[in-house]
């Protein structure tokens, strides 16, 4: 705007390639993906088994002799669960 206002003010014409940057010669608008809700259910279901088997492994730890801790187990599921949740909405924010 302000690059316009000096050459109107000095009366000289921009120069070309300012012209032609000025028009728009494309645009594209990229359809958002859409929400699967049966994947959104059954990540969802996914989570509620997640849960459970950390309870049932936090229960098993706790009244049998094992020699590791709970989290050798429950970690590793909780992070790849993680990661594929995040993965899916992050495909549907970027899109």
């Amino acid at each position: 705007m302000f690059a316009n206002l000096f050459h109107v003010i000095t009366r000289r014409p921009p120069p070309p390639e300012a012209v032609r940057q000025a028009f728009i010669e494309e645009v594209r608008v990229r359809a958002r993906p859409v929400r699967n809700a049966r994947l959104e259910r059954l990540i969802l279901v996914a989570w509620i088994l997640i849960a459970v088997k950390h309870a049932a492994v936090i229960w098993a730890c706790r009244n049998y002799p094992v020699p590791f801790h709970q989290l050798w187990i429950n970690f590793p599921t909780w992070l790849l669960g993680a990661l594929a949740t995040g993965l899916y909405f992050g495909r549907l924010r970027r899109g």
